[in-house]
């Protein structure tokens, strides 16, 4: 098979694509044919090292190096070890795992079947992601009607699902991006207001479009850049959700702040508690795709010996949506 592999950290450039054994399905496992990769964040993190000693992220950093890449894809079933029940050849899933490859021998019990009215592109660049955000809007906090909603770095894969299902449930969205010509693509999401993080002050923006009370849930993937953005932005039991860290980890603070700024909650958010949830988030997610509520934004693809341009392009903020990488 062929794969992405580095053998130090550092910058795009020491992802090496070479050529290496392919993997025979143990017990249990069930060997993938790559179709098509996501690229995350956490992958970027991963090359430059930056998961080393974060104990959540332990299972990619203990890796070592050499190291395979890549965090989220989808393909079809060649082959399944003893054991394996609950699926067959030919099925078509999407996965998280190392994904900068052709191939990829994974637990069976971890591989979720596409549905039938999905296609590759669509299910790697928004299924994964998009549970994220359904978990964050539905369940982490459950955005009500009229609720505010302030969604940092809202041009990204991410942040344009967040928008889409905050305004599902009925939400306000105030979308915040960093350059004026990704602006439109946080409005076709649903956002009802957007801030240009480069030329404005967050909070004061927020406050002045809710009538300076606040808004009651901020989604943030961006970390210690925008913490205190968030904080000030918030209405009073105002929710600030942290999922991903951009800019970095949050540095310590003294948690009697969110007493002073209006007893507001804080969480670092992921979807593991809800993965009983996944059966009903795929039925959910298939139906606001053909009701067109919901719509996946593919900036653009790579092949997969491009991974490095890829990154790129990601770290550079060149892009609004999910890149993917094509084997």
């Amino acid at each position: 098979m062929k794969a992405i592999r580095i053998h130090a950290y550092g910058g795009p450039e020491v992802m090496q694509l070479e050529e290496l054994p392919t993997p025979t399905p143990r017990d249990g496992e069930a060997l993938v044919r790559i179709h098509a990769a996501s690229v995350n964040f956490l992958d970027v993190q991963r090359r430059r090292g930056e998961l080393v000693g974060q104990a959540f992220y332990s299972r990619h950093a203990d890796d070592g190096l050499p190291a395979l890449l890549g965090s989220q894809g989808v393909g079809v079933v060649e082959s399944l070890g003893a054991g394996v029940t609950n699926l067959k050849s030919g099925d078509r899933v999407s996965f998280w795992g190392n994904s900068y490859a052709t191939h990829v021998a994974l637990p069976a019990a971890r591989l979720i079947r596409i549905p039938d009215e999905l296609s590759f592109e669509v299910a790697a660049a928004g299924l994964n992601q998009g549970f994220l955000a359904y978990v964050f809007t539905h369940h982490t906090y459950p955005v009500k009607s009229g609720d505010w909603c302030l969604i940092q770095a809202a041009a990204g894969g991410i942040g344009l699902l967040l928008c889409q299902m905050a305004k599902i449930r009925g939400g306000r969205v105030i979308g915040v991006t960093s350059k004026e010509e990704k602006a439109q693509f946080v409005r076709e999401a649903g956002a009802d207001e957007v801030i240009i993080s480069s030329r404005a002050d967050i909070a004061k923006e927020a406050r002045r479009i809710t009538n300076n009370r606040g808004v009651n849930v901020v989604y943030d993937g961006v970390g210690k850049d925008t913490f205190e953005a968030n904080l000030d932005s918030l209405a009073p039991a105002g929710y600030l959700v942290i999922y991903g860290q951009s800019s970095g980890y949050v540095p310590p603070f003294d948690i009697m702040r969110l007493q002073e700024k209006g007893s507001l909650f804080l969480t670092r958010a992921n979807a593991l508690p809800w993965i009983g949830e996944i059966p009903r988030y795929l039925q959910q997610f298939v139906d606001w795709i053909q009701q067109g509520r919901l719509a996946v934004r593919i900036a653009g693809t790579y092949p997969l010996g491009d991974a490095a341009k890829a990154h790129v392009a990601f770290e550079q903020r060149q892009i609004s949506g999910r890149i993917l990488l094509l084997p």
